[in-house]
């Protein structure tokens, strides 16, 4: 009777190929299994900066702010500067959103007239207390912490993506 060589020989290319394929495929889930658990590993570092004397600022009134980014480079120059509408509401009390629109991150601007921050890019519109209005935009703007120190306003910052901005509700 005749042995048949072939199918040991088969099974162990099989069985090679499969590994082969299952290694491959562990290494090339390395990368999204970082990427969907970097967020939750890394800190993102945050920085208060001062934008002024508590005097500076009027009652009622929305101003621009400008600082530096919280993660600034020397090689950056301007691209480190970043701004916030800051509002002063009482004696007290400030409050200061992010100048990007939700919608796809295009500066927004106040209207003081209407009392509105307008987005220039899609027509998305907010309302004072930076709520959504209307137009494309998801939700309504971004707010920063902000804090009365030594007499001044700071404002806590987060490095530009705006995707690592903190709110705080009100």
């Amino acid at each position: 009777m005749e042995q048949n060589d072939d199918f040991p020989r088969r099974t162990f290319i099989i069985r090679i190929l499969w590994a082969f394929g299952t290694v491959l495929g562990v290494l090339t889930m390395i990368p999204v299994v970082g990427a969907l658990f970097a967020p939750l590993l890394q800190k993102t570092p945050q920085a208060w900066r001062s934008v002024g004397k508590i005097d500076d600022f009027e009652v009622g009134k929305t101003v621009l702010v400008k600082y530096k980014n919280a993660l600034p480079k020397a090689w950056s120059g301007l691209s480190s500067e970043s701004a916030s509408w800051l509002q002063r509401k009482s004696e007290k009390e400030f409050v200061a959103f992010a100048i990007n629109c939700t919608h796809l991150g295009c500066p927004v601007r106040w209207v003081a007239d209407a009392e509105l921050f307008m987005c220039p890019c899609h027509g998305g519109v907010y309302n004072k207390d930076g709520s959504y209005a209307a137009g494309p935009p998801p939700r309504g703007l971004y707010k920063y912490p902000v804090r009365i120190r030594n007499n001044r306003v700071e404002i806590q910052t987060s490095p530009v993506p705006i995707t690592n901005l903190v709110e705080k509700e009100s």
